[in-house]
């Protein structure tokens, strides 16, 4: 159950959202979910919150591991909170080490508006995710013939791994 009269309140702005603020949006938006109605089956999905002029919310549930490749969110910040479960999430860096962190429920992350990440959720989390401006578009990277590609997709459309990426980052390629 969601009490969606509230979840409009709490994003109502007159401005965009920086991401730290994102992240205290999301935040407050968990406390208006009952994890405890969420339907468990499945292997998961993404729901939209809400959406406006200066942000959108979407709940994230995973029942089975999700690993959303690596991506970037078009120009818009994020705050990420953890109700359930685990995720975690890597910056993409190139020529140094691997830039990784966990979170568990009860913590929040914010990343700008730039930059390109990837996250892992493991068996039964469950995450909010505040952009703020809304999604336009999101760019999946791959390698492809050696070179790294970028690909634009829809805001609603799941993100696909990106295998052949995370491998070559391990040094596994």
């Amino acid at each position: 159950m969601i009490d969606r009269a509230r979840l409009d309140a709490l994003a109502a702005s007159g401005k965009d959202l920086s991401p730290e603020e994102c992240a205290s949006l999301a935040r407050s938006a968990a406390e208006v979910v009952d994890v405890a109605t969420l339907e468990r089956e499945g292997e998961g999905s993404f729901q939209l919150l809400w959406r406006n002029e200066h942000s959108e919310g979407w709940l994230n549930t995973w029942w089975e591991p999700r690993d959303t490749g690596f991506h970037d969110h078009g120009g818009s910040c994020v705050g990420v909170y953890v109700l359930e479960g685990r995720a975690s999430h890597e910056i993409l860096v190139v020529g140094g080490p691997r830039r990784m962190a966990e979170y568990v429920a009860g913590q929040a992350f914010s990343l700008p508006d730039a930059g390109i990440h990837r996250m892992e959720h493991e068996r039964g989390a469950v995450t909010i995710h505040v952009y703020s401006p809304p999604l336009r578009e999101i760019g999946h990277y791959e390698i492809v013939s050696g070179e790294l590609r970028r690909h634009g997709g829809p805001p609603d459309e799941v993100s696909p791994p990106s295998p052949t990426l995370t491998a070559a980052l391990a040094g596994d390629e």
